[in-house]
């Protein structure tokens, strides 16, 4: 069950003591689980249980994913129940590190947006733009939350379009243009007594939610299974039918790169990556009562990763390792446009 349900339909703690179970039932998966289990205790109202939770995880002696992505939740709870002043301190540092996932830098700003501070907000929104967005071609679906708040914290500021603003614009998927649908004057709308004025603030909180219930309906990438080499060997060793699928290991990473770019080709958007093992496939294949040789098996396989938070976003960003794991940077690799 997703965080966003309403609260009249789901019992937050319940259900995020049902996340912290499981999470001790698969540690492998603590990360994702105890983050969503977080997200619950915030929507219960018992922060400082939300609290604990991003602490048991930065104390972790596993190495996190996403750390950044986990002190920036931390700082926007803290500020909520009145700890600014160590919610302003990990901000900072999250600035300072830098992290080339927009997710931290959203949440942050976000944060800092909804105390007011908009000119912090603005500096944040705009720094995670200089480093995620410079010299990239077309921005990852990842990254247009960052476009979109700097769009909006700039119409509350009264700042005039730039580039960046025309972007957004371009991204913006909703029949209402971003200027109305971040429109500071929008307010007064719903105060107003003329039919024609309300009909058209219904019409852009439609356009919104719409856009809002979009990014919902796929709360993780549509993701492409890859196996590293050795990984690879052993489940065609084991399950030689498979060889079909994968007839040569240079093969399956040209067809995990030509995949992707034919979907983004076609306008599918949040695209991943998630890696297999075979252990991790042999129990899947048990779980659902079935051969690992059943080829059928595969692509469910890597819809059950994406949903449990191992999908890495694709195309990485600029500067990045490659995702098929030869070291060298993505745009030397299998980033490299063909003629």
């Amino acid at each position: 069950m997703r965080p966003d349900t309403p609260a009249e339909n789901v019992d937050h703690a319940a259900e995020a003591a049902r996340l912290e179970r499981t999470a001790g039932l698969y540690p492998e998966d603590a990360e994702a689980l105890l983050l969503r289990a977080a997200a619950h205790r915030e929507l219960s109202g018992d922060r400082p249980a939300a609290t604990t939770l991003y602490d048991r995880l930065l104390s972790s002696v596993a190495e996190l994913d996403h750390p950044h992505l986990v002190r920036a939740l931390k700082a926007s709870n803290l500020w909520e129940y009145g700890h600014e002043a160590e919610a302003r301190a990990i901000i900072e540092g999250i600035r300072v590190a830098a992290p080339r996932d927009p997710a931290p830098w959203v949440i942050i700003a976000e944060a800092l947006e909804s105390h007011d501070e908009l000119e912090a907000a603005h500096e944040t929104f705009t720094e995670a733009a200089r480093l995620l967005l410079t010299d990239v071609e077309e921005p990852p679906y990842a990254t247009h939350p960052v476009l979109f708040g700097r769009h909006r914290v700039r119409r509350m500021l009264g700042a005039p379009h730039d580039d960046w603003d025309t972007l957004a614009d371009s991204l913006n998927t909703a029949p209402v243009p971003l200027d109305e649908l971040h429109d500071p004057n929008r307010v007064w709308s719903l105060g107003s007594s003329n039919p024609a004025e309300l009909a058209a603030e219904i019409s852009r909180l439609r356009a919104e939610l719409g856009t809002y219930r979009e990014a919902l309906s796929r709360p993780f990438p549509v993701a492409v299974l890859h196996w590293p080499a050795a990984e690879l060997s052993e489940l065609l060793a084991d399950y030689p039918s498979l060889s079909s699928e994968y007839p040569s290991y240079e093969a399956h990473l040209a067809t995990v790169e030509a995949s992707l770019r034919e979907l983004a080709a076609s306008g599918t958007q949040n695209l991943g990556i998630v890696t297999g093992t075979v252990p991790s496939y042999e129990a899947f294949a048990a779980s659902e009562a079935s051969s690992p040789a059943d080829p059928t098996l595969l692509p469910q396989y890597a819809t059950t990763l994406a949903a449990r938070g191992r999908a890495v976003a694709w195309p990485p960003q600029r500067g990045a390792e490659c995702w098929c794991g030869s070291g060298r940077a993505y745009g030397e690799c299998h980033g490299v446009i063909q003629a």
